[in-house]
């Protein structure tokens, strides 16, 4: 007599298995995906926040590049200063003075301090005498020895605030600027 043999009954453990290593492969994807992700994030933001500061910064160059900031510091500041980042003529971004440049002490030059070898000095050389024609000193007597020129030191702050990324950044920049005297008191305290 022959037996006949049934095939073993199937319990399903390969299957479990193969189950369970398709969700940690799953879940493995997910982690990697998010990681990237948040990889490409930080990255833009970084690139976003150097965009402004750069724009920011190029803002307080060009005011800096013209003599208007300390003549008409308020002019300088009334509208926003378009920004080209990449470089094809078109603005990308928008910058204000806020607030306005301002001139926070200013410095008479005496004649003796000057470099009569210096073209930038030579126009700030005047009589050495008790008085200089021209110059007006308010609430004083010029005083012996005052050259035509003073030294004033300005604070200069741009802002640029990028409404697609909200980024922002501020860049506040001290300079030391000479000019006439006369031009100088009309713009400094």
């Amino acid at each position: 007599m022959r037996l006949a043999v049934r095939p073993r009954a199937q319990r399903g453990a390969t299957l479990i298995i193969a189950l369970i290593m398709l969700v940690a492969l799953a879940m493995l994807s997910l982690w990697a995906f998010n990681a990237g992700t948040m990889n490409l994030r930080v990255v833009g933001n970084s690139q976003a926040r150097q965009e402004v500061v750069a724009a920011a910064q190029a803002a307080t160059e060009l005011t800096l590049s013209t003599p208007l900031f300390t003549q008409d510091p308020l002019a300088v500041a009334a509208g926003a200063i378009p920004i080209d980042i990449d470089g094809d003529a078109v603005p990308d971004y928008q910058a204000r003075l806020t607030p306005a440049p301002s001139c926070y002490r200013v410095r008479v030059l005496k004649v003796n301090e000057l470099d009569p070898a210096s073209e930038g000095d030579r126009a700030c050389l005047g009589s050495s005498t008790a008085t200089n024609p021209g110059i007006e000193i308010v609430g004083a007597a010029p005083v012996a020895g005052d050259s035509l020129c003073a030294d004033s030191e300005w604070n200069v702050r741009s802002v640029v605030s990028d409404a697609r990324t909200h980024a922002t950044a501020a860049v506040n920049q001290g300079i030391g600027v000479r000019s006439l005297s006369t031009d100088t008191a009309s713009a400094c305290p």
